[in-house]
């Protein structure tokens, strides 16, 4: 296996703070990577270290098998903090960002006008950035990072201020982009944008790395606990009717929507089985523990790790 990114042992201090602590990581070539974890985290730190704009103080870091800088025109980036060249025309500025990324100005031109029409600007190229809403120039500066098909796509938050429909349109193009086979790694704190996108899930927390592993494989070990029931009949009292039922836990309701817990060693379809030959469900669904429960659950075992151990956050 090939690897486009590997970092081993990495650390990073500002001042007093610890930002990142020995971490190792390795994302194969054409994968697609989520890194979550809460604001504060490292996560942008990381992602950094990886561009070469900060070095870490010691470990080692390879990306495209060298350095940031050796292979910068095969990197597209979109940064958190959002810029673009606000006094240009959006033709010249991605003109301008191809050709500083190795294109051909020819090819510069012809791709920024396909993507301008492809994301619904297609007649702003004569606009200056700065005309342009939040939401516009966002899709405008992931275009610079993207237009020169690089083979690695590295997106800070890039869902961030973003409406529901310009939301979907990005997470396609992200998509996109992995399938012709662009290694795609993107930082977020919302978990379920990474649940929704990614194939394989690293988590921070206090700059250390809690959990690396495909999303299948959390999904797996943190096995469903919960049961959503609608009754067809919404006068049953479903707790009633429920209460007896072997491995039954806990039993409420919100919403309308009746919420069962039971044990981690049940046996599932025979409980569905049984609650539906109880009451009538109009809906019956199996609840698996989120992305952002599985992380409370780490997050919450470390951070008393730590404090039983004297270790700092």
């Amino acid at each position: 296996m090939t690897f486009a990114i590997e970092l081993a042992n990495v650390n990073k201090s500002f001042g007093d703070k610890h930002a990142v602590r020995d971490l190792s990581l390795t994302i194969p070539r054409g994968a697609l990577y989520g890194i979550i974890g809460p604001n504060g985290a490292g996560k942008s730190t990381t992602l950094r270290m990886m561009l070469s704009i900060l070095f870490p103080d010691s470990g080692n870091i390879r990306v495209l098998g060298g350095s940031a800088l050796q292979s910068k025109d095969r990197i597209g980036y979109l940064p958190e903090e959002r810029g673009v060249y606000r006094k240009m025309k959006v033709g010249d500025f991605l003109l301008h960002m191809g050709v500083l990324k190795g294109m051909s100005r020819a090819d510069a031109q012809r791709e920024l006008m396909q993507w301008l029409e492809r994301v619904g600007l297609g007649d702003t190229a004569a606009k200056r950035c700065e005309e342009l809403s939040k939401g516009m120039q966002q899709k405008v500066q992931y275009i610079a990072a993207v237009i020169q098909q690089p083979e690695l796509l590295i997106l800070d938050e890039p869902f961030s201020g973003l409406d529901p429909v310009n939301m979907r349109l990005l997470k396609d193009l992200i998509l996109e982009q992995h399938a012709r086979g662009t290694t795609v790694l993107f930082s977020t704190h919302v978990m379920f944008q990474a649940e929704q996108l990614c194939d394989h899930i690293v988590m921070i927390h206090g700059g250390r790395k809690v959990l690396d592993d495909p999303l299948a494989a959390i999904r797996a070990r943190h096995a469903a606990r919960s049961v959503l029931f609608e009754p067809l009949d919404p006068a049953v009292d479903v707790a009633s009717a429920m209460r007896h039922l072997p491995d039954i836990e806990l039993i409420s309701r919100a919403e309308g929507r009746w919420r069962l817990d039971f044990r981690t060693d049940a046996d599932v379809s025979a409980l569905l089985q049984a609650m539906a030959a109880k009451v009538a469900p109009a809906r019956l669904e199996v609840v698996r523990p989120s992305l952002e429960d599985v992380f409370v659950k780490i997050a919450t075992a470390t951070t008393e790790h730590d404090a039983d151990t004297g270790a700092l956050a």
